[in-house]
């Protein structure tokens, strides 16, 4: 899905920039029109309940989670646990490494 300069795919990683989620890490699972996403984490908002998201609230990280994004491709769904899983990995990977400061000057 393309909106503007943005290209959203499902299983990417997105950070909540607005509301009382601002600050999170979610997963896009369903994109429902180009202005809006359902996005679930697996342990504050389910898969069952996921989170509906304008997409001028959200900052796109260029992290997709191929375990995710397969499970959706390939049934349609994905377990609470693997959205879990795929934020952790995502956090111990890339978070880590901005805290540290190997991102900052654009450079790795």
């Amino acid at each position: 899905m393309n909106t503007g300069d943005q290209v959203l795919m499902l299983g990417q990683v997105v950070r909540i920039l607005q509301g009382r989620d601002a600050g999170l890490y979610m997963i896009i699972i369903h994109v429902v029109d180009h202005h809006t996403v359902l996005l679930a984490d697996g342990e504050r908002r389910k898969t069952n309940r996921p989170k509906r998201k304008n997409l001028h609230h959200l900052e796109k990280l260029d992290y997709i989670s191929p375990e995710v994004q397969n499970s959706l491709l390939e049934t349609g769904r994905v377990t609470n646990g693997k959205l879990r899983f795929a934020i952790s990995k995502f956090k111990s990977e890339i978070v880590t490494d901005l805290k540290k400061g190997d991102l900052h000057d654009g450079k790795r």
